[in-house]
């Protein structure tokens, strides 16, 4: 199907291609992210890293304050 062939298409059918395409792409950006975003969990680590350094300062801080 070249793009001639699409002018000669009704507008209701050009809507739902582009439609499906747009619906498509948006589903594979999402899998794409999911799949990316869940396959590490370095920031989770980090997150977990700080909070901990920031809770030994505080304590480290209240003691030498008594």
């Amino acid at each position: 199907m070249s793009f001639a062939d699409f002018r000669n298409l009704a507008p209701k059918t050009k809507n739902a291609i582009v439609a499906g395409s747009l619906t498509c792409f948006v589903f594979g950006v999402y899998y794409y992210t999911m799949r990316a975003v869940g396959g590490t969990d370095e920031l989770q680590v980090a997150i977990d890293k700080f909070e901990e350094m920031k809770k030994k300062e505080s304590e480290a801080s209240v003691s030498r304050d008594s």
